[in-house]
């Protein structure tokens, strides 16, 4: 009797899982920056959550379950990082109707500047930049992942925000100065 409990387990856990895959290797891949370890991250992101799967209450939020496991996993495998709180202290563009070489040359150039600009954050304002911003998630949501309560994860946005802000103006100065 067990085993048809245990199918059941897990064609809900793949039905529930596997559409979250690219979500996850985004994330992932951000955390990391490198996509050998991203890919790394998610498989054991999928093997501890098919092996707690018993213990996530249906019904509940299960992307932010997934998003946690695969934060925490992340943490773990960084010297001087924990799954526990941390302290705190792709945009896209709106294509013109018919763009020259010109535009997109420039909104190239921005999107790598951002892009550039987000693996310069310290870890935590890049992943809450990226769940609001990337994944789309809301504040409830974020708290969940980062297991922080929804008022920090708005000053934390707050201050990650800011922080991308002041290093692209660097960056900017910087071109246009020739640097």
């Amino acid at each position: 009797m067990e085993v048809p409990d245990q199918r059941l387990s897990a064609a809900t856990f793949e039905e529930l899982a596997l559409p979250l895959f690219e979500q996850l290797y985004n994330f992932a891949h951000w955390l990391a920056q490198d996509a050998a370890e991203a890919e790394d991250l998610v498989q054991e992101t999928y093997v501890k959550a098919l092996r707690g799967f018993s213990g996530f209450q249906l019904g509940t939020n299960f992307r932010a379950w997934m998003f946690r496991i695969l934060r925490n996993t992340f943490l773990t495998s960084r010297t001087g990082l924990k799954s526990t709180v941390v302290s705190d202290e792709e945009i896209e563009t709106i294509p013109s109707a018919a763009p020259n070489p010109e535009t997109v040359l420039i909104e190239r150039a921005n999107r790598e500047m951002v892009r550039q600009g987000l693996t310069e954050l310290p870890v935590p304002f890049r992943e809450i930049l990226l769940l609001c911003e990337v994944e789309e998630m809301s504040y409830e949501e974020i708290a969940q992942v980062l297991t922080i309560p929804v008022g920090t994860v708005m000053s934390r946005l707050f201050r990650a925000r800011r922080a991308l802000r002041s290093l692209l103006v660097e960056k900017f100065k910087g071109v246009q100065n020739g640097v």
